[in-house]
């Protein structure tokens, strides 16, 4: 059977070793970190996930704020709200709680983030920069998912890896990660001709399709780390993208779903506005 990585336990590590970062900066009389997440209408979801990241952030020490605009807000109003938090210096992360309501320009409210203060990585700069294998601010889940895999003492240099999902947020990001890596990376989706075939040859797998237990038990190579992004609500349950209870009788290491991915999302939202954080108060010294 598979070593379940535990999302929770790792995450709350890096909380507290963040908290403690904060506390001595504070004791030598710095401000602490500012985060503000704008929310844009009232979708369930996105409230529970703009909470969580409130209330971990107040947790360890940062100065939090929240902002709720009405799912009718227009363009000029949004762009004019984060242009108020990109000029206040008290506030090192912006976050706009993603998807928006359909009259709104995702890319172009991103955008319209200054890239030091983009916590989420996802400004066209830190997009780019990743690409490079430049220095910039990384997307939360995808570090998450390079977190979970350290975590398991298996070296990426020279492996073979598969990801499977081509999204902006998880999917191609996370395969740079790898390539930055030395992985050897393939990228499969849900269209992908004979994806068992792919997936039986990842020693590192990474899902993030978005399609409940998509990936069978059965195409799992023993052995390998299986990373599970996907979170699917089927039957009033939480799945992931794997099927996992199959996936754990041959993988060496699996996240669970839910318990894995998420958690270490949020932490590394945290551990991106301590480092914008740093970068900015290094930088006005």
């Amino acid at each position: 059977m598979a070593t379940v990585i535990d999302g929770n336990a790792l995450a709350q590590a890096l909380r507290a070793d963040i908290a403690s970062k904060i506390r001595a900066r504070v004791v030598q009389g710095k401000r602490p970190p500012g985060l503000v997440t704008i929310l844009v209408g009232d979708d369930p979801a996105s409230r529970v996930y703009v909470a969580r990241k409130q209330r971990e952030s107040r947790d360890i020490g940062m100065h939090s704020e929240s902002v709720e605009l009405p799912a009718s807000v227009d363009r000029a109003f949004l762009l004019d709200t984060i242009a108020l938090y990109n000029a206040r210096p008290d506030i090192d992360g912006i976050l706009v709680q993603l998807p928006l309501p359909s009259h709104l320009d995702a890319d172009e409210a991103v955008s319209a983030i200054d890239p030091a203060k983009d916590v989420d990585g996802l400004h066209p700069i830190n997009q780019g920069a990743l690409f490079r294998g430049r220095p910039g601010v990384r997307p939360c889940t995808p570090v998450g998912c390079m977190a979970l895999i350290d975590s398991t003492g298996v070296d990426p240099h020279g492996l073979h890896a598969v990801v499977v999902g081509r999204s902006e947020l998880v999917g191609k990001p996370v395969a740079m990660l790898l390539l930055e890596r030395n992985a050897t990376v393939v990228m499969c989706h849900s269209r992908t001709s004979d994806l068992a075939r792919q997936v039986t040859s990842a020693d590192i797998l990474v899902a993030a399709v978005g399609r409940p237990e998509l990936i069978r038990g059965a195409w799992i190579k023993p052995g390998s780390v299986v990373i599970d992004v996907g979170i699917n609500r089927v039957d009033k349950r939480l799945v992931g993208d794997v099927e996992f209870a199959a996936a754990a009788e041959r993988a060496g290491f699996i996240t669970p779903v839910p318990g894995g991915v998420g958690p270490m999302t949020v932490a590394m939202l945290l551990r991106n506005t301590f480092g914008c954080y740093v970068a900015r108060i290094e930088a006005t010294a």
